[in-house]
């Protein structure tokens, strides 16, 4: 005979499986809040300062190379190249080529000649630039390939030199000498910080021991078991209501006092949170599980060979005035070889390496050509002629986690966007479908974008009270817990 359970006994099996949950739910809690408190002052208020955050390159007339790109390949009988750019440091100026193998060597603009250890060298003049630093010794140099915990995922920059310099705040700054760019920068008190997100927010410590998959998929039960709590306690809340409010009549009646009042503020201030909760367990779980999805194969990178033989027009003799090339380096695509010349007014202009003739909407066609190299040219969508426009700031749907800009934004059928930067011929990211929704869930419910309005320091400190209030509610849940034992 099946056994039917009372309705008070269905309660308090209910509320115990509240506890239960709750209390497996409670050090994640801690831990995520505890660091998510801690990003704003890693991010905003402790993020040390630094002089200069942007290169400004010189004119290739200030520059003043004497030889042309043949005559360096030439001279030091170099047959093909990846690309090259023009770079000024060290009282001269030098033709950076990255060749084959996709290591970089420095030639002398004057006469040819090779400098030694080149691209190490160059990283220190762009560290100590950035820094305005020329008196602090370098205490270290190391050309990184991966991200670890102090240069992570979210900088996208690989690979980038990491200058360490010998100073009491233990500065480090990460430097891509292909674009003549920060990657980032720490001292000591933000490598704490990012420790303290990194393992505590991000639990790198299980990608480290069984892989990001592994990784993902704890958190993913660990969030859903925080849902379970949330939901739970809201419907226990609902459940025992009346019992509640008998309770604290009967003691009022009776002139005793209320000893229960750890279980009344876990349960006020839990339904005052309850939403504030939601949309960090919501946001946060969806994250992780399109994150999931993502998983697979890396993007292939986008490769291309120049042979000497493709190099007809001279470097230095182009249709735009030295005074106006601000940089210049090399693309090849639909089997053209391109002189990509970023000129005064920030735009880029591709002159044909054969015959010096401009291409017309070279930077659209371009990122036209990217975008379907990085997707399936096969696929129906990318047969089409899609839509380009320049981003030259982030948005919602482009925002600052992306990092790269300026870039191309290449559009397709059915909200498909390819964010193109041309000038590294990378993908910056893609957005489609779930992919935009799940961005924008995280960007407004668990980084409080909508509060941008009101300036970053309202919206850390809102953010920092919604964490907070989390984190009493269930530390008071824990207390009640404990005093019922």
């Amino acid at each position: 005979m099946e056994v039917q359970l009372q309705p008070k006994t269905a309660k308090r099996k209910f509320y115990n499986w509240h506890r239960v949950i709750g209390l497996i739910s409670l050090v994640p809690v801690i831990f995520w809040t505890v660091s998510g408190l801690s990003h704003p002052f890693m991010s905003n208020w402790f993020r040390p300062f630094i002089p200069q955050e942007v290169f400004k390159p010189l004119s290739q007339q200030q520059m003043a190379p004497k030889l042309s790109l043949q005559q360096i390949m030439d001279k030091n009988q170099v047959a093909e190249i990846r690309n090259f750019s023009l770079v000024h440091f060290a009282k001269g100026t030098y033709y950076q080529l990255l060749k084959r193998d996709s290591s970089y060597s420095y030639y002398s603009a004057t006469d040819g000649s090779i400098l030694p250890n080149g691209d190490q060298q160059y990283a220190i003049y762009l560290a100590r630039y950035f820094t305005q630093d020329s008196v602090s010794a370098i205490k270290s140099t190391v050309l990184q390939k991966s991200y670890d915990d102090n240069y992570a995922p979210i900088n996208r920059l690989l690979p980038v030199w990491k200058i360490s310099l010998k100073r009491a705040d233990g500065m480090d700054v990460y430097i891509e000498t292909s674009q003549s760019r920060l990657g980032t920068f720490n001292n000591n008190t933000r490598k704490t910080f990012l420790w303290i997100f990194r393992q505590f927010h991000n639990w790198q410590f299980l990608g480290d021991l069984a892989g990001e998959t592994f990784r993902i998929v704890v958190l993913l039960i660990i969030v859903s078991f925080m849902l379970l709590s949330l939901l739970s306690g809201i419907i226990v809340y609902g459940l025992f209501w009346n019992r509640f409010k008998q309770i604290r009549q009967k003691q009022e009646a009776n002139g005793r006092h209320n000893n229960r009042f750890l279980h009344r503020f876990h349960r006020q201030l839990g339904l005052i949170v309850s939403f504030v909760m939601l949309c960090f367990v919501i946001s946060g779980g969806f994250h992780l599980w399109v994150k999931l999805q993502n998983q697979g194969a890396a993007q292939k990178p986008f490769e291309q060979l120049i042979n000497r033989s493709d190099l007809g027009a001279s470097n230095l003799n182009l249709v735009v005035a030295d005074s106006l090339i601000k940089r210049i380096s090399i693309i090849k695509f639909d089997g053209l070889a391109y002189y990509q010349v970023l000129n005064n007014k920030k735009e880029y202009l591709y002159i044909n390496a054969v015959n010096g003739s401009i291409l017309d909407g070279g930077e659209n066609k371009f990122a036209q050509y990217l975008a379907g190299y990085f997707g399936n040219k096969s696929h129906q969508y990318h047969k089409l002629l899609p839509n380009t426009e320049p981003v030259k700031q982030f948005t919602e749907e482009y925002g600052f986690i992306n990092k790269r800009l300026p870039v191309v934004k290449v559009s397709y059928p059915y909200n498909e966007d390819w964010y193109i930067e041309t000038s590294s011929a990378k993908l910056a990211t893609k957005v489609a479908g779930i992919d935009r929704t799940e961005g924008f869930s995280f960007i407004f419910l668990h980084k409080y974008f909508g509060m941008t309005w009101a300036g970053k320091n309202i919206r850390d400190i809102v953010s920092m009270l919604a964490a907070a209030g989390v984190l009493v509610v269930s530390l008071f849940g824990f207390a009640a817990f404990l005093k019922n034992k």
